[in-house]
């Protein structure tokens, strides 16, 4: 086994996968312990998203402009769902790009899920650029400041990513005890695993019983974590600026890790988590008088996966740039004796703060006259430090993650790409799997020939090319003077060539007369 196949045989062994998929969801948990932004009650923030959220969930004026609001977002979702499908799927990664892993429909849903948010992102602000235009709006302007506590959304992110990666873990294992590219690994599990219904009830046991711990514990804060490791080895803005970076490279190896990555052509494919089939398909509505055809969403399980991966992805890249460029005024927090970092939770104090008075020396020594005590002895204390790093060595927590995305990329544009001798298959319809119901006339309308002139032209073309083949060509069985029912049947010429024969041409025809 050369050095190459080595690598690759442990890079994408079973253990390998498993241990990286869990311990993001393991190291996701400790940021959201460490950080002190989950603990702040200043309003969050979070550039684009934040956006996005704002423009569709609050800061909603008068009945007018909450008119001009809603259509902004409705277009703002229409353009982004029509430009994630004919421009970037289509004709950047399609097309121009000319990337495997987005053949024909595949990852179009993801696509057009990013580029709403772009146009959502956008069109905030042509909404913004009304409300400057009216004046005395500022109050109801889209920023990043979403309206919701930090704490809050912290929480949300927190059960959202444990959501994500747990799934994602699950589907790892899942897809681990399915196959046999490893054949000497875990076959005892992997025959209980395949046995009955095993998987699929383990699956939604074990989600729903986490799940629920998991949202008791981070909801109700009945589990501190400040008293439970006590100051153990307390996390610094650097550390926990390369934890979140790892974090980064983490996800991205869970994707590198497939053994059908970066083309993901192979004929593997793996059931959904919780579900016996490998992909889900949804009939959409339409109204059959207006249109002839039928739509289905298809979504199979790797993108299902790692569709999810990408979500969480979005999540992380906001925990990194929290810590990068993280300071403790901003958030409603202060640094105390040993760096330590303490909390201010009263919202009168929130509203009116400064920087004179959100310091220690001020708050140690300032007494409150509603309760008769110091400042500090109401703020929250924690045992994550500030050391007041620069910018300059917090950034370089980002080298692991900025190599793990050019590598992701690289792999990508070498393998992931159909070559210029390779062909680019590619559906009519990229977004639906179509179903066509048509007659036989609306065939002939389209076609502007009958069967019988089709038969001819066809007979004529063989006599000239004189190439030994047999071609037959068969109708329905013909009915008694009856007309063929355009809404239940359908007629299609089959055509059989027969290259074997060696003889003079033989054209037969078994064709019977169509109704028109």
């Amino acid at each position: 086994m050369g050095l190459a196949a080595c690598f690759r045989y442990y890079f994408q062994h079973p253990w390998s996968r498993l241990i990286v998929a869990y311990l993001v969801t393991f190291f996701n948990f400790l940021i959201f312990a460490e950080d002190p932004v989950s603990h702040s009650q200043t309003e969050a923030h979070m550039i684009v998203v934040g956006n996005c959220f704002s423009f569709l969930f609050n800061k909603y004026p008068g009945p007018g402009w909450t008119t001009l609001k809603v259509i902004c977002w409705i277009l703002a979702i229409f353009f982004g769902l029509l430009a994630g499908k004919f421009i970037f799927h289509r004709r950047l990664f399609g097309r121009y790009l000319r990337l495997k892993m987005f053949r024909e429909d595949h990852g179009s849903w993801m696509t057009m899920f990013f580029s709403t948010i772009l146009f959502l992102f956008i069109f905030s602000h042509i909404y913004n650029l009304f409300l400057l235009m009216a004046g005395n709006m500022e109050p109801y302007l889209v920023t990043e400041y979403m309206g919701i506590r930090n704490e809050s959304f912290m929480k949300i992110a927190a059960v959202g990513t444990w959501m994500g990666d747990f799934v994602t873990a699950w589907m790892v294992t899942d897809m681990m005890l399915q196959d046999q590219n490893y054949p000497d690994w875990g076959q005892a599990a992997r025959r209980f695993w395949k046995r009955g219904n095993n998987r699929i009830v383990l699956f939604w046991t074990v989600l729903i019983s986490l799940t629920s711990v998991v949202v008791l514990v981070i909801s109700t804060d009945w589990i501190s974590w400040d008293n439970l490791n006590r100051g153990f080895l307390p996390s610094d803005e650097v550390s926990r600026a390369f934890l979140a970076s790892f974090i980064l490279v983490f996800d991205l190896l869970i994707v590198m890790q497939d053994w059908e990555f970066p083309h993901f052509m192979g004929d593997l494919d793996m059931n959904l988590p919780g579900m016996s089939t490998t992909h889900v398909k949804v009939k959409l509505p339409v109204c059959k008088r207006i249109f002839k055809d039928e739509y289905h969403i298809h979504i199979t399980g790797k993108w299902f996966n790692y569709g999810i991966i990408f979500l969480v992805l979005i999540l992380d890249l906001n925990m990194w740039k929290n810590q990068i460029f993280y300071k403790p005024y901003e958030y409603g927090q202060y640094v105390g004796p040993g760096e330590k970092i303490y909390t201010v939770e009263e919202p009168d104090t929130l509203k009116n703060f400064n920087h004179s008075t959100l310091t220690y020396e001020w708050r140690s020594t300032t007494v409150d006259p509603g309760t008769n005590r110091t400042y500090v002895a109401l703020d929250m204390f924690l045992h994550s430090r500030y050391v007041g790093a620069s910018l300059d060595v917090k950034c370089l927590a980002f080298v692991p993650s900025l190599a793990a995305f050019v590598l992701f990329g690289f792999f990508i544009w070498l393998f992931g790409r159909f070559q210029d001798s390779e062909t680019f298959t590619e559906n009519p319809d990229k977004s639906y799997e179509r179903i066509k119901r048509k007659s036989p006339s609306e065939y002939s309308k389209e076609m502007g020939v009958t069967p019988e002139e089709m038969q001819a032209t066809m007979l004529e073309t063989l006599r000239r090319s004189g190439t030994p083949m047999l071609l037959s060509v068969d109708g329905p069985t013909p009915s008694t003077q009856s007309t063929i029912s355009t809404g239940t049947q359908e007629t299609h010429p089959s055509i059989v060539i027969d290259h074997s024969a060696q003889e003079a041409p033989a054209v037969s025809f078994d064709v019977k007369k169509l109704s028109p």
